[in-house]
């Protein structure tokens, strides 16, 4: 079956609106995903008619919201392939989730002189959580670079791990240059705990974590056409079993007296405090919503999209695009000489088209390209080949103008 994309198209609202007299052309899909009606609507009935505090109740309200609440770890676990729900832990995105490893698991655990692997692909979300460790307990990061297309050697990320190596961080799909990288080559290479970055990943392609062999998968809902503020962190039993508490207050706890305190079991553990309620139920929609089109089908379409918008921009002689390894992501980052990306961005924003321009949180992957910024056309499930054309046409506007 393949993707009905004037169909999806019909269910996201905002793909109507016009910028200025011309139709809007959403190319920043890597940034944040626009959100369909039935994530709208789940968000809307869940205030309007089912809103409680959960866990805490035993009122038909806290009964519902609770129920809907919870529901939703079901189906995060269905959509990354997990074998236990209580695997799954809550969190308002990758950051909070990555952040979360850094305190819980591996601050108590590593010491001055450990080492912690990651690549120069990074988002920052996968490298100021483990700066942290470095600048407070001498932890030493170990960094592997770029191939000249854009891709990760897995072989070089094994090579890079030591004696004193107790962590390999690693992105499933760079957010500038959409390269993906092979993960399970990475996680059953090695003995060394993996944690994976799957921001950009999750949302373009089937993932199973237990076929990936890793130990931490994060994902972030405003990426996946769910609610910002909504997202997921899955930790193995094993690892969750190492962790230490990470926030204290309610539902995180088993008994409080005035000498000791015990701990709920995992997953609660880790879900301080009143939850994002309604983000996640909104985030449980919009998987559902990924996985009735089947991200099969959403992996073809945005692999055909992509091979049409590599062949339409590399035709740009003029434009330097960051990254073609093989298997890419419909994740384009460019640069024009004598426009600064902001520049570029500002005038496709004038003709309709929303890309992003800056670093795009991934400093050090842009320095390797010797750039400030990049602007970066990203495309999605609801984009098209005419959408593409509208973009070519932009960039070779903005060359006329920048001569």
């Amino acid at each position: 079956m393949s993707l009905d994309v004037a169909r999806v198209r019909a269910d996201f609202p905002i793909l109507s609106t016009r910028v200025g007299n011309r139709p809007l052309v959403y190319l920043d899909s890597a940034a944040s995903a626009q959100k369909p009606q039935v994530v709208i609507d789940a968000i809307s009935r869940a205030y309007a008619g089912e809103y409680a505090n959960v866990h805490r109740g035993l009122h038909h309200l806290s009964n519902l919201a609770t129920a809907n609440y919870e529901r939703v770890r079901g189906i995060i676990a269905r959509f990354l392939g997990a074998a236990h729900e209580d695997e799954v832990i809550f969190t308002t995105g990758s950051t909070e989730g990555i952040n979360l490893v850094s305190y819980a698991w591996a601050a108590p655990r590593l010491q001055a002189g450990d080492e912690i692997v990651l690549s120069v692909l990074e988002h920052h979300a996968n490298i100021v959580p483990w700066h942290f460790l470095r600048e407070r307990q001498g932890v030493v990061l170990r960094w592997v670079e770029r191939e000249a297309d854009g891709s990760l050697s897995a072989d070089k990320v094994l090579a890079a791990v030591g004696p004193r190596t107790r962590l390999i961080a690693v992105t499933h799909m760079s957010n500038v240059t959409g390269t993906v990288v092979d993960v399970a080559t990475i996680a059953r290479g090695t003995d060394v705990p993996v944690l994976v970055d799957g921001s950009q990943a999750a949302v373009h392609m089937p993932v199973n974590v237990a076929a990936l062999g890793c130990d931490f998968y994060a994902v972030t809902g405003h990426k996946l056409y769910g609610p910002s503020g909504s997202g997921a962190i899955w930790i193995s039993r094993a690892r969750q079993a190492e962790m230490r508490p990470f926030l204290g207050g309610g539902d995180m706890i088993h008994e409080v007296t005035r000498e000791v305190v015990s701990y709920a079991a995992p997953p609660l553990r880790f879900e301080a405090g009143t939850p994002g309620i309604v983000n996640q139920i909104g985030l449980g929609a919009a998987l559902e919503y990924l996985m009735a089109l089947g991200m099969d089908n959403i992996a073809a379409h945005e692999r055909d999209l992509g091979a049409y918008a590599a062949q339409r921009l590399s035709a740009l002689d003029w434009l330097d695009i960051q990254g073609n390894a093989p298997g890419k992501g419909a994740i384009f980052s460019m640069a024009m000489q004598g426009a600064h990306a902001h520049d570029i961005s500002t005038i496709l924003d004038k003709q309709g088209i929303a890309v992003r321009a800056g670093t795009h949180c991934a400093m050090p992957l842009m320095q390797s390209y010797g750039l400030p910024a990049s602007a970066r056309a990203s495309f999605a499930l609801y984009n098209t080949r005419a959408e593409v054309d509208a973009l070519v046409a932009g960039l070779e506007f903005c060359r006329e103008l920048f001569g």
